[in-house]
């Protein structure tokens, strides 16, 4: 399977993607920073166009169709194309960014190293499985998605390997979370029983009927009976958690 087949199921599940997947302004700080002085970027896997830089030359690279159609009119202009082959010379760029798309590639391994040889500069924002895999949500109500996010996601340890990342930093996710990917409700958890929320959150949206029902069923009656609220009350104390993101760089210098 080619990566423009794998990611073209977001013609399925992206629909109202850019209403619930809004860039968050704290992570899009911490990824503006990242790129730094890169004047021209190459933004892989960029579905709709959230954190793309406007101040600087980006081009967007995204195989689905349904993303590429929720793009703003002055967004980047975007390229159908697979992570796995990037239809451009070595080093054509500043920077190369992944923003949560990783996990969506066919072949990981190869995209990565495809965005070290069309930049000097990776900037990566990624899950860590074995961090991302314990959120609540995925344990106590959707054990099938835990087990694909332990087993599907590239350990951040081999990502930063086959980039020559100098480092890899945790990236909060606050309580208040504008980007709503799936852990981004974590004190919010109504939002969960949002269809349109769980169109736009693939660990969700990927479940069969036999793995989905049974959790929102489950979380309505805890959410009901004061139940989560008495298992996570440690939760409403806190203004972010970590949930497994990281932001991989390369600085390429």
């Amino acid at each position: 399977m080619n990566g423009l087949v794998s990611n073209a199921s977001y013609d399925r599940i992206g629909l109202g993607y850019a209403r619930f997947r809004k860039p968050d302004p704290r992570i899009a700080a911490r990824l503006m920073g990242a790129l730094d002085d890169a004047r021209s970027v190459v933004n892989v896997g960029a579905g709709t166009g959230s954190y793309e830089p406007t101040d600087r030359v980006v081009v967007a690279v995204e195989p689905s169709e349904e993303m590429v159609k929720q793009r703003a009119p002055d967004a980047a202009p975007c390229i159908r194309a697979a992570a796995e082959r990037l239809p451009f010379f070595d080093q054509s760029f500043d920077a190369a960014m992944g923003i949560l798309t990783i996990h969506h590639w066919s072949n990981p391994i190869g995209g990565l190293r495809e965005l070290v040889r069309v930049a000097r500069r990776v900037v990566l924002f990624a899950y860590e499985p074995t961090v991302h895999s314990t959120f609540w949500l995925w344990q106590e109500y959707f054990p099938a998605a835990a087990r694909v996010s332990a087993t599907s996601e590239l350990p951040i340890e081999q990502v930063a390997e086959v980039i020559g990342a100098d480092r890899v930093e945790t990236v909060l996710v606050p309580h208040d979370c504008s980007d709503g990917f799936g852990p981004a409700y974590w004190c919010r958890p109504t939002a969960y029983l949002n269809p349109d929320v769980r169109a736009c959150i693939s660990g969700l949206a990927r479940l069969p009927p036999g793995d989905l029902e049974p959790g929102l069923e489950l979380l309505r009656q805890d959410l009901d009976t004061g139940a989560w609220r008495t298992r996570h009350r440690d939760l409403l104390n806190l203004n972010a958690i970590d949930a497994g993101l990281r932001l991989i760089v390369r600085d390429g210098a």
